[in-house]
C-alpha cells in the first residue's frame, strides 16, 4: 500500500477556530495512525483577505495542540515550496497545458458584463449561471479583445449533460448532475492568480495526496475539483467530508455563541489536551461511552468509518468539563507548568520563582485544582494563598462570623493547631475533631468560619488541605487576624 499522504490547509485570513482545528487534527490522526504523512499547506491566494500574522498564528496554534506537520512551510519538503502564493508558475503552467488541450478557454467578460448577465437571470426567476458566451469565440474574436486591452480569465469547459459522482469515505456516493450543477466556472483570475478549486487540485495532485478529509461544507466543491482532476488527467484522490460544526440551538456556529477560535480558548485557561480530546469528539466516537481520552489513545483508535455523517453539535459546557478533569488528573508537574503564567499574569509569582517559591506554587495548585474547571479560575481561587491582606466574602461573613461564640470557636481552633508538632493532614484534622468534641458543637460551625478565615472564601479546597499548604505559621497568623474582624464586627 502506498503511503497515506493528507494534508491541512488553511487560508491565513485570522485565526485558527474550532473548526478548522477540528480538520486538523482529523487529518493528524489519520496519518498518525496509518503511518502517514501530514503535510501543512498555506492557502494564501485570497490577497484581499489574506493577514501575514495569521500564517504564524496558525502554526503556533497547531504546535501548541501538539498536532505536528510532516513537511511545510517552515519545515521544507520534497513537494514544496508549501505556500500557493510561492507556486504561481505551476499553477499558470497547468492551466496554459488545460488551455492547449481544449479543457479551458479565455473568458474577456468584463465585471459589468456578468453583473448585467446574473440580473437578467434573477429577472427569469433562473439560478445565475454563467453563459458560456465566451467558449466558442473565433481567434479573430480572441485577438480583437485582447487588442482591446481585456486580460482574460479563465474558464473550465464543464460538462453540461451526466452526472458527477463523488465516492465519499464518510458520504457514501454523492451524485450532482452537471447541467444543473455547474457552468464554466473560473479556474485563474484576469489577474494570473488560480481560483481555489484550481489550485487545491494542482497542490494535492503534485504533493501526492491521497486522502482529502475536510469539512462538509466543501462538499458542493468537491465535483467541481473532480472535473478539474479529469480534465488535467490528475487520478483523484480520495476524499472525506465530517460533519458540520452547529451552534447548540444548531444555527450555523459564530461568534455570537461563544469563544470559536482556538486561541481564545488558550487565553481563557483551557489546556491543549483538553481541547484536543473535545474536537477530536466532534463528529467522532470511539464506539463507547469514553469521553476523557489522552492523545495516543485516540490515535489508536481513530477510523474514518467512526465518523459520523451527521451535524456535530459545538458544547463549552462540555469542553469545560472535560477541561476540569484534565486540570484534576494530569501529573502536577504538567499542570504547574501550564499554570504558572496565569500565576505571574496575575502577579502572584514572581517572573523568576526560586526553588522554595515553585515548591510552595506546587502545593497550592495541588491543593486548588480539583475545584475548578479552568486556568483562569485556578489562578483566581488561588489568590488569597500568595497575599495576607485578602477579603472575606461579604456572604460569608453574614453567615458565619456574626454568629454568637465565634470568636471562641475560632480560638479553641487555634490552640488546637498551635499544638500541633507533625503539620499534616492526618494530625491537624484530628485536632479540630477533637475541638469539635470538645465543645460538643457540629464540625459545620468550626470548619466554616476557620475557611473563611483561612482564605477568604466559603467555597475552595477542603479545609485541611488549605491549612497544610499555607503551614502552621501563616495559619495561625490568620486566625489571629480573623479573631481580631468577628470582635469589630460584634462590637
Amino acid at each position: 500500500m502506498d503511503t497515506i499522504r493528507v494534508r491541512f490547509a488553511p487560508s491565513p485570513t485570522g485565526s485558527l477556530h474550532i473548526g478548522g482545528a477540528r480538520t486538523a487534527l482529523f487529518n493528524w490522526l489519520y496519518a498518525r495512525k496509518n503511518s502517514g504523512v501530514f503535510v501543512l499547506r498555506l492557502e494564501d491566494t485570497d490577497t484581499e483577505r489574506f493577514i501575514e500574522a495569521a500564517a504564524e498564528g496558525i502554526r503556533s496554534t497547531l504546535r501548541w495542540l501538539s498536532l505536528d506537520w510532516d513537511e511545510g512551510p517552515d519545515k521544507g519538503g520534497p513537494f514544496g515550496p508549501y505556500v500557493q502564493s510561492e507556486r504561481k508558475a505551476l499553477y499558470t503552467a497547468e492551466a496554459q497545458r488545460l488551455l492547449e488541450a481544449g479543457g479551458a478557454y479565455c473568458c474577456y467578460c468584463t465585471p459589468e458584463e456578468l453583473a448585467q448577465q446574473r440580473e437578467e437571470a434573477r429577472k427569469k426567476g433562473e439560478v445565475p449561471r454563467y453563459s458560456g458566451r465566451c467558449r466558442h469565440l473565433t481567434e479573430d474574436e480572441r485577438q480583437a479583445k485582447e487588442a482591446q486591452g481585456i486580460r482574460p480569465a479563465l474558464r473550465i469547459a464543464a460538462p453540461s449533460e451526466g452526472t458527477t459522482v463523488v465516492e465519499d469515505l464518510v458520504r457514501g456516493e454523492v451524485s450532482f448532475d452537471n447541467r444543473v450543477s455547474f457552468d464554466d466556472y473560473i479556474i485563474m483570475k484576469s489577474n494570473g492568480m488560480p481560483t481555489y478549486n484550481f489550485a487545491c487540485v494542482v497542490d494535492d495532485h503534485t504533493m501526492g495526496i491521497t486522502h482529502v478529509i475536510r469539512a462538509e461544507e466543501h462538499l458542493s466543491n468537491t465535483p467541481k475539483q473532480s472535473i478539474v482532476y479529469r480534465a488535467l488527467g490528475y487520478p483523484l484522490p480520495q476524499f472525506a467530508h465530517v460533519p458540520m460544526i452547529l451552534a447548540p440551538d444548531r444555527s450555523k456556529l459564530s461568534k455570537r455563541h461563544g469563544a470559536t477560535a482556538v486561541e481564545e480558548f488558550r487565553e481563557e485557561g483551557y489546556l491543549p489536551e483538553a481541547i484536543v480530546n473535545y474536537l477530536a469528539l466532534l463528529g467522532w466516537s470511539p464506539g463507547d461511552e469514553r469521553e476523557v481520552m489522552g492523545l495516543k489513545e485516540i490515535v489508536s483508535m481513530f477510523s474514518l468509518d467512526s465518523v459520523s455523517k451527521h451535524a456535530a453539535i459545538y458544547d463549552v459546557k462540555k469542553l469545560t468539563w472535560i477541561n476540569a478533569q484534565y486540570l484534576s488528573n494530569l501529573p502536577i508537574e504538567r499542570v504547574v507548568e501550564v499554570a504558572l503564567p496565569f500565576y505571574q499574569a496575575r502577579n502572584l509569582v514572581s517572573d523568576h520563582p526560586s526553588t522554595p517559591e515553585m515548591g510552595y506554587v506546587t502545593r497550592v495548585i495541588d491543593a486548588v485544582r480539583t475545584r475548578i474547571h479552568t486556568l483562569v479560575e485556578l489562578a483566581d481561587a488561588s489568590a488569597s494563598f500568595f497575599t495576607e491582606d485578602y477579603p472575606y466574602d461579604e456572604k460569608g461573613v453574614r453567615k458565619h462570623f456574626t454568629k454568637d461564640g465565634v470568636a471562641e470557636i475560632l480560638a479553641r481552633g487555634r490552640a488546637a493547631l498551635a499544638r500541633v508538632e507533625s503539620f499534616t493532614l492526618e494530625e491537624t484534622e484530628k485536632a479540630y475533631r477533637e475541638v469539635i468534641e470538645e465543645m460538643g458543637i457540629s464540625g459545620g460551625a468550626l470548619i466554616h468560619p476557620t475557611r473563611l478565615a483561612l482564605s477568604g472564601r466559603t467555597v475552595g479546597p477542603g479545609l485541611f488541605d488549605i491549612i497544610v499548604t499555607l503551614g502552621q505559621g501563616k495559619c495561625l497568623a490568620r486566625l489571629d487576624r480573623a479573631i481580631e474582624f468577628v470582635k469589630t464586627c460584634k462590637a
